[in-house]
C-alpha cells in the first residue's frame, strides 16, 4: 500500500511538473506581444541598472548642491569686495567668476549626459542578452513576430509574453553584471 501511494505521489508530481512546464510557454499564436519598458524595468537586470543610475544621480545631485553653495558664497564674497574695487577691476573679477560658473555648468551637464548614456548602453546590452530568450519564446509559441504591446490596438493577455520573458531573463542573465561591461 505504501509503495502504491508513493507511485501515485510520483505520478501526481510529474503531472504537476508537466502542467507547470506547459504554463511556462506562451499560448500558441502567430503573433505575440511584449511590454518592452516593463520587461526592462521589472527584470533583475533593469532593476540593477535603475539602482546604479539612481546612485550616480544622487551623487551628482549632492555634488551640484555643494557646488551651488560654494558659488553662492563666492558670489557674496565678490559682492562684498566690489565696494573697494574700481569698476574695471570688478568687471575682470566678475567675468572670471562667470566663466568659471559656465565651465562648472558644462562639466556637470556632461556628467548628467553620461548617466543618461549609461542607461542607453545598458538597455542595448539588455536587448542583446534578451534576444535569444525572446527568440526561444517565439519559437515555442510557433509565432513569427513579437509586437510591442503599445502598438497593438487590441489583443488578449494570452499572447503577452512579458511576464514569462522576465522570468526567463532573470533565470538566464540575472542582474546582468557580467553582460553590462560597466561594472
Amino acid at each position: 500500500m505504501a509503495v502504491l501511494l508513493r507511485c501515485v505521489a510520483v505520478v501526481l508530481t510529474l503531472l504537476a511538473m508537466m502542467a507547470a512546464a506547459q504554463s511556462q510557454t506562451a499560448t500558441e499564436s502567430e503573433i505575440l506581444t511584449i511590454e518592452s519598458d516593463r520587461l526592462f524595468a521589472e527584470s533583475a537586470f533593469g532593476q540593477r541598472v535603475a539602482r546604479d543610475l539612481e546612485a550616480q544621480q544622487s551623487i551628482l545631485l549632492a555634488e551640484n548642491r555643494k557646488i551651488e553653495a560654494e558659488l553662492a558664497a563666492e558670489e557674496k564674497r565678490l559682492t562684498d569686495l566690489r565696494k573697494g574695487m574700481t569698476p574695471e577691476d570688478f568687471r575682470a573679477v566678475a567675468d572670471a567668476f562667470t566663466d568659471r560658473v559656465q565651465e562648472i555648468r558644462e562639466a556637470q551637464d556632461a556628467k548628467a549626459r553620461a548617466i543618461g548614456e549609461m542607461r542607453e548602453r545598458q538597455q542595448g546590452v539588455f536587448i542583446q542578452a534578451a534576444d535569444p530568450i525572446l527568440f526561444e519564446l517565439m519559437k515555442e509559441a510557433g509565432a513569427s513576430v513579437i509586437l510591442e504591446r503599445r502598438a497593438v490596438f487590441y489583443s488578449t493577455d494570452a499572447v503577452d509574453i512579458t511576464d514569462l520573458a522576465i522570468k526567463r531573463l532573470n533565470r538566464t542573465i540575472g542582474d546582468g553584471v557580467r553582460e553590462s561591461g560597466d561594472q
